[in-house]
């Protein structure tokens, strides 16, 4: 079943692709799905505020399936909006199941009962967290890339940044991606930005890559610039060449 598949009689957690992709390297896309079951109604929000950055990463599934063809990498994808459960979140983070995203309070996740959320956590984190773990175990993976977007203005505020590569405790990728980053692309890009891990977004590298001694990193890519497929496209195959080159840059320094 695949993103565009799905039916609102039931949902896939986490969307599984080119499983037997044999780079050593794993891409995620926690946030690939604005889908809202209609088991959950709108959530007190508009069409537009389901359709916007709020529910799900604009352009980001766009440039992960297409990295994951250019680098034969497993890609596992969110199949429901992080409104309904933040898969880039552990289930005691209040934002796991947001009551305000940006300007907007999310109304069907205000006062949850503990039950409520048990029952997201376990139809939405916990089969997700699981599809991972089996992906990166069968493939025995050396890599974790997460993929994500962001908007170009949050708050009102213009967010100069193009490219953002994150990174937790481990910054060994992201040390590489910086140093090989005026090689590949002309794009500005930041560490942590425009989000770092004071923000609480590095639960997946934590918790699947570090915990794994994986070189993990996370992308953020500013969502004007991957609007349409071609730019989409275009993103991942500037991407492929840097991410090679910092990937063997930081085995090479390790051996």
């Amino acid at each position: 079943m695949t993103l565009e598949t799905m039916s609102d009689v039931g949902f896939t957690p986490a969307v599984v692709s080119r499983e037997s992709g044999a780079s050593g390297i794993v891409l995620v896309c926690e946030h690939a799905s604005n889908f809202i079951p209609d088991a959950f109604g709108d959530l007190g929000l508009s069409r537009g505020a389901r359709d916007s950055h709020i529910a799900w990463d604009p352009g980001a599934l766009g440039v992960a399936r297409h990295l994951s063809d250019l680098l034969d990498a497993p890609l596992v994808a969110g199949g429901v909006s992080r409104l309904i459960y933040d898969c880039n979140r552990p289930p005691e983070a209040p934002d796991a199941m947001p009551m305000r995203s940006e300007a907007f309070d999310v109304k069907g996740n205000i006062e949850l009962s503990a039950a409520a959320r048990a029952a997201r956590v376990a139809q939405v984190y916990t089969p997700f967290s699981t599809a991972l773990s089996q992906v990166l175990d069968a493939s025995e993976a050396r890599v974790m890339i997460t993929i994500h977007s962001f908007t170009p203005i949050y708050l009102g505020q213009s967010r100069p940044v193009e490219i953002g590569v994150l990174h937790d405790a481990d910054a060994r990728l992201g040390d590489a991606m910086l140093a090989h980053a005026s090689a590949h692309t002309d794009l500005k890009t930041e560490r942590n930005q425009p989000y770092g891990p004071e923000d609480g977004v590095t639960h997946t590298l934590k918790e699947h890559g570090i915990k794994r001694g994986l070189l993990n990193v996370m992308l953020e890519l500013r969502n004007d610039l991957i609007a349409t497929q071609d730019a989409q496209r275009a993103m991942a195959e500037m991407l492929t060449p840097w991410l090679c080159a910092s990937v063997a840059a930081t085995i090479e320094a390790q051996s």
